[in-house]
């Protein structure tokens, strides 16, 4: 249990958003900064890539089939048989400096998103988004510098997030119903020297597992913020986590190369890599945009 391979060494610049699709049996992630939304089939490690136009934050996959991507400028639509990329809105057509971040689906086939400053990481120009099935979008939250970590409890009463910056996971009460957040609190506060908060996925258990950029490793949390579990991984950035497999039993890691120095890249040859941990524990499906 716990042991670590790397199953794609894929090069990434910033290696983003894992999702398994379990029809097709295979993950699907991103690359920010060389922009492209790619497929990896672990039965035969086979990879398909589509490229974007603008820097891609995220992937998330559609009920009625094909993706939603978070580009630069806003929500688009990928057809994964032509490759073709439909612009759908920008939240934020007032802030040229901002690009969609982290992204994913609710189990009512919302979808939840925010953004981050390209230009001054640290200015709180960002905001968190709900895009809703009729493509109707509503601001969540604001005041953000690097939207992160969206997850929800496996009774979907609770909604995690970060503002990765801040080394902190919070919690909201969540409302499936209206699709609100509420009651803002600290969950998780990341150690000195352990990185900062990036992606997250929830277990079958409810833990919450997070990716810590800048601290090679991936913490199980549990609901009450407990640390339960810490996975050293042989690169310093992971990025973000999600469960695959025929059975989601399968950890999957991205990385990125992005940041590290000449020593450090000699330190982490692995690093834009695509990583698989079994740990032992199932996740859970994740949901489809509804729109």
């Amino acid at each position: 249990m716990n042991e670590v391979a790397c199953v794609l060494e894929a090069g990434a610049i910033l290696g983003e958003t894992p999702v398994w699709c379990p029809v097709e049996r295979r993950l699907y992630w991103v690359d920010i900064r060389r922009p492209a939304v790619h497929r990896f089939d672990p039965r035969t490690g086979e990879t398909w890539s589509w490229g974007t136009p603008e820097d891609v934050g995220f992937v998330v996959l559609r009920q009625g089939g094909g993706a939603v991507v978070g580009l630069r400028r806003g929500f688009a639509f990928l057809d994964l048989v032509t490759g073709t990329v439909t612009k759908v809105l920008d939240p934020e057509p007032d802030r040229p400096e901002n690009r969609l971040n982290d992204g994913k689906c609710d189990r009512r086939g919302r979808l939840w998103a925010g953004s981050v400053n390209q230009s001054t990481p640290r200015a709180p120009t960002a905001a968190l988004y709900r895009l809703d099935p009729n493509l109707s979008c509503q601001m969540m939250e604001r005041g953000i510098t690097t939207s992160n970590s969206i997850a929800w409890s496996p009774d979907d009463r609770t909604f995690y997030f970060a503002d990765t910056p801040t080394c902190q996971i919070v919690a909201y009460d969540f409302n499936p119903a209206e699709g609100t957040i509420s009651n803002r609190r600290v969950f998780a506060t990341l150690p000195e020297g352990g990185g900062r908060p990036d992606g997250s996925t929830v277990d079958s258990e409810g833990f919450l597992w997070n990716a810590h950029f800048d601290g090679g490793r991936i913490t199980r949390y549990a609901p009450d913020g407990r640390v339960d579990r810490v996975i050293q991984l042989p690169v310093l950035h992971p990025t973000s986590c999600a469960f695959g497999g025929d059975n989601l039993d399968v950890l999957y890691v991205t990385t990125s190369s992005h940041l590290l120095s000449d020593t450090d890249r000699s330190r982490n040859p692995l690093a834009g890599g695509l990583f698989a941990v079994h740990v032992g524990v199932r996740g859970l499906p994740e949901p489809r945009f509804a729109g």
